[in-house]
């Protein structure tokens, strides 16, 4: 792990909760493609206001980037690399975008938590994400909703 504070946080993590050690060393994140939402959402994380993430398939797919799956761990950090809290996913699920629901709103718990502000946000990111590899999102991609719950913070 090559961010010092994301490994002291570790550290710190293991030794208050040793019934949670994993061999696995857990990924460094933070959310969003911009110092303002990253910090944002760190702090929703942080007060267990924010319990999921969606990520395009496409996008984790182009990048190739594993799929989550139940039981990963990650340290999340604000935009500039000051880790906040660990993590752990407790669910995954694929769904359509067009089949996102309010409920899903907000467990993400941005912004208004309401389903157009989940909509809008997240169409914004998905066409900057994609735009990348010269893709648009639509309606029919596949939203990877992420469920997760905090287990430690300083």
């Amino acid at each position: 792990m090559e961010n010092a504070s994301a490994q002291e946080l570790w550290t710190d993590f293991l030794n208050a909760k040793p019934n949670d050690v994993s061999e696995n060393v857990p990924k460094v994140i933070h959310f969003c493609d911009n110092e303002k939402d990253a910090n944002v959402c760190s702090e929703l994380v942080n007060k267990e206001v924010k319990r999921a993430s969606s990520h395009s398939l496409l996008g984790l797919q182009l990048r190739k980037e594993p799929l989550p799956k139940i039981g990963d761990l990650a340290i999340v950090t604000d935009w500039n690399g000051k880790a906040k809290t660990v993590i752990r996913t407790t669910g995954v699920k694929l769904i359509p975008y067009f089949a996102i629901r309010e409920e899903h709103a907000r467990m993400e718990g941005e912004g208004d938590k309401s389903l157009a502000y989940w909509k809008k946000v997240h169409w914004d990111y998905y066409t900057r994400e994609l735009a990348e590899f010269g893709r648009k999102p639509r309606e029919s991609m596949i939203v990877v909703f992420e469920q997760f719950e905090k287990l430690y913070s300083k």
